[in-house]
C-alpha cells in the first residue's frame, strides 16, 4: 500500500495558497478584490464548461443532476453542510462572514474532476505522482484567488481534499476494476455542472444551493454502472 504523499502535498499547498490569498485580500483595494473575484468567476465558468463536454450523452448528466438536486433538497444537504461549516467557524472563533461559502466552493472545485480521481489512483496503483502533483500546483494558484475572495474557509477545504484523494490512493487496488474511462468521463461532466454553479455564485448572478446537487455524483455513478452492465 502506497501512502498518499501526493494528496498530502496537494492539501498543504491548498492551505498555503489560501493563507497567501487571505494576506493579499486584506491589502487589496475593494475595486481590485472585486475584479479578481469576477475574473475567478469567469475562469471557473470556463473550467466547468470544458468539464461538461466530457459526457458521451447529455441525458446522463441532466438526469443525475435533477435526481441529485431533488434528493439533496429532500435531505436538506446544503443546510447540513452549512451547519457543519458554521460549527467549525464557531470553534475557530472566526469572524469571516464568508467562511462556509468559501469552504464549500473550494471543496467542490478541488475535489471534483478527472484529475482528482486519476491522480491519486495513479499514485496508488503505480506510485506515479505526476498527475496529482500537477493538480497540486493548479490548486495552489486557485486557492490564492479563492482565499483572497472568501478568506479562511478555503484553507479548511484541504481536509476533505486529503480524505477524498488520500482514500482513493489507499484503496486504489480495490477501486481499479470499478472506475472505467466511461465513469470518469461522466463523473467529470456532472461535476462540471457544479463547477459552473460556483462560477455563477462568484459572479453573483444567482445564488445556487450547490451542496444540494452533490447527490448527483452518486446518481451518475449508479447510472454508469447500470449502463455498462446492461
Amino acid at each position: 500500500m502506497i501512502l498518499p504523499l501526493g494528496s498530502l502535498i496537494n492539501a498543504v499547498l491548498v492551505m498555503a495558497g489560501g493563507c497567501i490569498g487571505m494576506l493579499l485580500g486584506n491589502r487589496l483595494p475593494e475595486r481590485v478584490r472585486l475584479i479578481v473575484f469576477q475574473g475567478l468567476g469567469l475562469c471557473t465558468l470556463s473550467i466547468g464548461m470544458q468539464m461538461t463536454f466530457k459526457t458521451s450523452n447529455p441525458l446522463y448528466m441532466v438526469g443525475s443532476i435533477l435526481a441529485g438536486a431533488i434528493l439533496g433538497e429532500l435531505i436538506r444537504l446544503e443546510d447540513r453542510i452549512s451547519g457543519g461549516g458554521e460549527a467549525v467557524k464557531r470553534l475557530l472563533r472566526s469572524g469571516n462572514a464568508r467562511f462556509t461559502e468559501g469552504f464549500v466552493a473550494a471543496t467542490l472545485l478541488f475535489c471534483i474532476g478527472s484529475m482528482a480521481i486519476i491522480g491519486p489512483l495513479e499514485e496508488g496503483l503505480n506510485g506515479d505522482r505526476t498527475i496529482v502533483l500537477a493538480k497540486s500546483m493548479l490548486d495552489f494558484f486557485a486557492s490564492i484567488a479563492l482565499g483572497a475572495a472568501f478568506g479562511s474557509g478555503v484553507m479548511f477545504s484541504s481536509l476533505p481534499l486529503l480524505i477524498y484523494q488520500g482514500g482513493i490512493t489507499l484503496f486504489a487496488d480495490s477501486l481499479r476494476p470499478y472506475i472505467s474511462e466511461f465513469i470518469k468521463a461522466e463523473l467529470t461532466a456532472t461535476g462540471g455542472v457544479m463547477i459552473l454553479g460556483i462560477g455563477i455564485n462568484l459572479l453573483e448572478i444567482k445564488k445556487i444551493r450547490l451542496s444540494n446537487l452533490l447527490p448527483g455524483l452518486l446518481v451518475i455513478i449508479i447510472i454508469c454502472f447500470f449502463i455498462e452492465r446492461f
